[in-house]
């Protein structure tokens, strides 16, 4: 499955929605309300060093009664930060190996 892209700022945004509506005071209670995620993921999730993947975006609009068409996120295929690695390295300088 893939992950959701969101516009800057527009993740931590959401996930402070999902908190609220949650009565989370923190990400930690997140992990006690059932989601199978380790904190200092989550924490990069919320300061938004990495895309959230779709099943726990679906799972977080679920839990939070959100609609998650309504949101402005953009799906991103299976394969999204592989492609642009595998033209480098495919067309990247030849070196002596001894």
């Amino acid at each position: 499955m893939g992950s959701v892209r969101f516009k800057q700022g527009e993740q931590r945004k959401f996930l402070k929605k999902v908190l609220d509506n949650l009565s989370c005071p923190s990400l930690r209670e997140l992990i006690n309300r059932g989601i199978d995620v380790p904190y200092s993921t989550l924490k990069n999730y919320f300061v938004e060093e990495r895309n959230l993947p779709k099943k726990l975006f679906l799972d977080l609009c679920y839990m939070a009664e959100i609609d998650s068409k309504k949101m402005n996120a953009k799906y991103l295929k299976k394969n999204w930060g592989q492609i642009k690695g595998g033209k480098i390295s495919k067309n990247g300088p030849i070196r002596n190996r001894t």
